[in-house]
């Protein structure tokens, strides 16, 4: 049977530690490393090493009794959190590790959050007992209300109180447990179904420093997790993370969701199919190589060039889409000498890994630019361009990722009919959900336009992101309709359906309430209450909103939302003033309509008129000629309205 068990934790809560103890446990390592000490097993990187923080999700290889595990130990940093976010949706299960002397912290809350977004089923450690003003209780306690009151202590094994609140859970346990049929196997069993299910949270608590605790944890781990694949059915999997190995070549990461993989077998990812060359099983940076692999393994392979990460082979079913989204873009800079296409292949490789790069080349300044979680992620990216393609770069100060959407439901009008070509689109462009990107559906009959068509229009509107005409800034939230279209039965060729989609989206947004989106956090702030009032101020001068502040004894609970560009450095303040003794947690809370819009607008000077990739105006033809007609003729201009 194999398992993928991921740790995750906020920063310094001490899960590479807690990873090296199971690892050495289980005889997968002879030597357990320590983080400070920079030998960590799977903080193998020398950037990982420099710094004393997990940068990259790395994995082990262990077994235990007669069970074949993955572990996959994930960044704390919330600079990484994508990273951990795509690791998350290849995991079994998860441990979260909670710090006794710290409590739950801000990342802690994020993570819990993404394993009930992927219904990943979690079990916890209480660490760092043996710090002083450690308190096993109040982190259990502070769980229960932060995290889910479904969470229960382990350590003095399946005791009657414990059975008993298990029990109360489940009404087959609860008969029993009133007629006094107590039996331990049932309750192991029920355990076991209810944790997968997420309805109860096992927890245990000790010590990974002083190696306390560890292997009851790995006991209990054990028991209550299973897997049933099914080795028979058709071969299907998820692209877990793509790397590029010494030599250069690109390494596919893959779980194994049903049925077997052989080296040479073909795989069919778009159109032409791609060959498995080579199967790996990494741990660390070392892999073994084997000829197959079943479902429920998480393998490398090679020979496949087009995945991406969170994508679905073999199975129909969407990619997985991840909640944690940069909110900062930064241009780079880089020695005028190196071809700008040889930088832009680097991190062509880089986006590929990491697919929240968003990498992309700006033609109108002839920029690289990336999209990031924070600065220190910019620090690693430099660090990682030097170690892997010998290049010095550096970044431009980060800025505000912001994006465009509308209030209202407009119609958009394009029509592109240069000499011997012709394409007619109408599109419904209304406002989406948050977070919806661009959607597109079509109500056009395939009568009036054949369905190749058809989804070349959707193919046009959603293949990448599009400029608004406010700031130049990504659209996001569209609901777009096809109504209807028309081509031509010699002139028109696909291109053609990409001119008119692209003109009638631009004619929509001229006539549209258009709306200028930033990003913004979501604030949980835990200060003492004398500090309640310094916290409130903070958050309206930089045009937040909260909520009724909530005290219990001495301290005050404050959560909100707050814009990333008004509140991005405050952590530096905010630990500057409560002497380290506050929790915040800033959280990536989507878009809101950006506070200062027309103080960015004006800033950032876009001119929608002057854009070389987009225009409102439609092309028509007359006398042999193609002419424009400006956004605000072309309607009564189109041929289908007529």
């Amino acid at each position: 049977m194999h398992q993928t068990i991921g740790v995750l934790a906020h920063v310094d809560a001490g899960k590479t530690t807690f990873s090296e103890q199971l690892l050495y446990h289980t005889e997968a390592i002879r030597k357990r490393g320590r983080v400070d000490h920079q030998d960590a097993f799977l903080d193998g990187h020398d950037i990982e090493k420099a710094r004393g923080i997990t940068v990259f999700a790395d994995q082990a290889a262990f077994q235990f009794n007669g069970t074949d595990y993955t572990l996959i130990d994930t960044p704390g940093h919330v600079d990484f959190s994508p990273e951990m976010e795509r690791a998350i949706g290849v995991m079994d299960a998860a441990v979260v590790l909670v710090s006794a002397a710290d409590g739950v912290e801000g990342h802690t809350e994020t993570v819990w959050e993404l394993l009930a977004a992927h219904n990943v089923p979690a079990f916890l450690f209480i660490n760092k007992t043996d710090r002083e003003g450690a308190d096993p209780q109040a982190a259990l306690e502070e769980i229960r209300s932060s995290l889910s009151e479904d969470v229960f202590l382990l350590d003095g094994g399946l005791t009657p109180e414990l059975a008993e609140w298990i029990a109360e859970r489940d009404e087959d346990l609860l008969e029993r447990f009133v007629e006094d049929r107590y039996d331990e196997t049932v309750w192991l069993r029920a355990m076991k179904k209810m944790t997968a299910e997420r309805r109860i949270f096992p927890a245990l608590s000790g010590s990974a420093l002083k190696d306390d605790g560890v292997t009851d944890f790995l006991g209990w781990l054990d028991r209550l997790t299973s897997a049933d694949w099914d080795h028979n059915a058709p071969f299907s999997a998820r692209v877990y993370k793509i790397r590029h190995d010494s030599g250069g070549q690109r390494v596919t990461f893959l779980k194994i969701l049903s049925g077997r993989l052989a080296v040479r077998d073909e795989l069919h990812l778009h159109v032409d199919p791609e060959k498995i060359t080579q199967i790996r099983r990494y741990s660390g940076h070392k892999f073994t190589v084997q000829e197959s692999a079943a479902a429920g393994e998480l393998i490398a392979v090679t020979g496949l060039t087009d995945a991406r990460a969170g994508g679905l082979i073999g199975a129909d079913g969407p990619p997985i889409g991840f909640d944690l989204v940069p909110s900062l873009s930064a241009s780079v800079r880089f020695d005028p000498a190196i071809p700008a296409a040889d930088m832009l292949g680097h991190f062509r490789k880089l986006d590929a890994e990491d697919p929240s790069l968003s990498v992309l080349w700006d033609e109108p300044s002839r920029e690289i630019r990336v999209r990031v979680m924070g600065k220190i992620q910019l620090d690693v990216l430099r660090e990682v361009v030097k170690e892997r393609f010998g290049a010095e770069i550096s970044f431009s100060e980060p800025s505000i990722l912001y994006k465009e959407t509308i209030r209202s439901a407009v119609t958009g009008y394009g029509h592109f009919e240069p000499l011997r070509h012709y394409s007619e689109v109408h599109l419904r462009i209304e406002p989406g959900r948050s977070g919806s990107g661009i959607s597109f559906k079509s109500e056009c009959h395939p009568n009036d336009l054949a369905p190749g068509y058809q989804h070349l229009v959707g193919q046009a509107l959603t293949e990448k992101p599009h400029r608004g005409i406010l700031a130049g800034a990504p659209l996001t939230d569209l609901a777009i309709t096809l109504l209807t279209g028309r081509a031509h039965n010699e002139h028109t060729s696909g291109g053609d359906f990409r001119e008119a989609s692209l003109r009638a989206l631009r004619q929509g947004l001229e006539k549209a309430d258009n709306v200028l989106l930033e990003p913004v956090y979501e604030v949980k702030v835990k200060v003492s209450s004398e500090l309640m009032g310094r916290v409130l101020s903070d958050l309206q001068q930089a045009h937040g909103r909260f909520d009724p502040p909530e005290t219990d004894g001495a301290s005050t609970l404050i959560t909100g939302r707050v814009p990333v560009a008004t509140f991005m450095d405050y952590p530096a303040t905010f630990a500057s003033f409560t002497n380290g003794k506050g929790m915040l947690s800033l959280r990536p809370g989507g878009d809101e309509p950006c506070h200062n819009a027309q103080e960015v607008i004006g800033r950032i000077a876009y001119d929608k008129d002057a854009d070389p990739e987009y225009s409102s105006s439609s092309i028509f033809c007359a006398k042999g000629k193609g002419y424009a007609v400006p956004w605000d003729e072309a309607e009564d201009a189109m041929h289908l309205l007529k």
